[in-house]
C-alpha cells in the first residue's frame, strides 16, 4: 500500500517519497505520444508554471506549517460551487481532526493568493464508516480573513461525474511533499476496476494525494486517491470513478443552508 514513512499530526496516510535523484530522473522522462488536447506529450511529468488554470490547484497544510519546507502533505483544487468556497481532495487527506489550511498556487514558500482556512469537510459515508477505498473523495469549504470567495480569486474547475474513463486525456497536477513547486502530467486514464481508474504518470510521490484529474474541457473527472490511497508506486496513480456517490457528496457540499 502507498503509505508515507511518517504519520503527520493529523494522521494522514499518503503516497511514498522517493530520493531526489529518482524524482528528477522521472521528471525528465519522455514519451513520443501526443496529448489529444494539445497540452504536450503523454506520460511526461514536469514542473508547472504559474498560470490562470494552475493556481486553482494548491497545497494542504496543517495549520501553522505554511512556508515550512515539506510542510504540505496533500493537494486540493477549487471546484465551482454556488457559494464559491469549495475545494475537492481525497478523503484520506482531510479525515483527521487537525486544523488545515489550503494555499492555492503555492510556490517556494509563498502564498500569492492567500491562505485559506478549512472550515468544514464533507466525506462520503463509505469512508466515514470503514475507509472504503471506493469512497476516497472529499470536499471542504475554505475562507480567508478578508471574507473573500476563493473562486472569485483564482477561478474554479467544474466537478463532473459520469465521464467515461479514458474518453479523453487528463492533466494531473499536484504537490509532492519533497518539492515546493507543483508538477503536472497529461495522460489517458484506463479502467482498473468497476469503481477505480488509473493513470500512468511518473514522480507522483507523497503529497500528491488529492490532485485533480482535469480533462480538456476544464472538468475534474478524477481525484488522486482511491485504490491503495492513490497507489503503491510513484508512477501509477488511482482515482475513484466519479459516479453516484460522488455526485451525492457534491450535492451535500453545495446545498448548504
Amino acid at each position: 500500500m502507498k503509505r508515507i514513512s511518517r504519520i503527520s499530526r493529523i494522521s494522514v496516510t499518503s503516497r511514498p517519497a522517493l530520493l531526489g535523484a529518482v524524482v528528477m530522473l522521472a521528471l525528465t522522462s519522455a514519451s513520443v505520444a501526443a496529448a489529444d488536447d494539445g497540452r504536450g506529450p503523454l506520460g511526461v511529468t514536469a514542473e508547472v508554471a504559474a498560470s490562470r488554470n494552475s493556481v486553482r490547484v494548491g497545497a494542504l497544510f496543517g495549520a501553522g506549517r505554511v512556508g515550512r519546507p515539506a510542510g504540505h502533505f496533500c493537494t486540493a483544487s477549487v471546484v465551482h460551487s454556488p457559494q464559491g468556497d469549495l475545494v475537492v481532495t481525497a478523503a484520506h487527506c482531510v479525515s483527521g481532526t487537525g486544523d488545515l489550511v489550503f494555499v492555492p498556487g503555492y510556490r517556494a514558500g509563498r502564498a500569492p493568493y492567500g491562505v485559506w482556512r478549512v472550515t468544514s469537510r464533507f466525506l462520503a459515508d463509505g469512508w466515514s464508516r470503514s475507509e472504503d477505498e471506493d469512497s476516497d473523495l472529499a470536499f471542504a469549504t475554505v475562507t480567508d480573513p478578508d471574507g473573500r470567495r476563493v473562486e472569485d480569486v483564482v477561478g474554479a474547475n467544474r466537478f463532473t461525474t459520469g465521464a467515461a474513463t479514458g474518453a479523453t486525456a487528463v492533466t494531473v497536477t499536484g504537490y509532492p511533499d519533497s518539492r515546493e513547486t507543483p508538477i503536472s502530467c497529461t495522460n489517458r486514464p484506463v479502467r482498473h476496476s468497476a469503481t477505480q481508474q488509473r493513470v500512468a504518470c511518473p514522480a507522483f510521490t507523497s503529497g500528491t494525494s488529492g490532485s485533480p484529474w482535469i480533462n480538456g474541457d476544464g472538468q475534474v473527472v478524477g481525484v488522486l486517491g482511491g485504490h491503495e490511497r492513490g497507489g503503491s508506486t510513484a508512477d501509477i496513480s488511482y482515482s475513484v470513478v466519479l459516479r453516484g456517490e460522488a455526485e451525492q457528496l457534491y450535492r451535500t457540499a453545495t446545498h448548504r443552508s
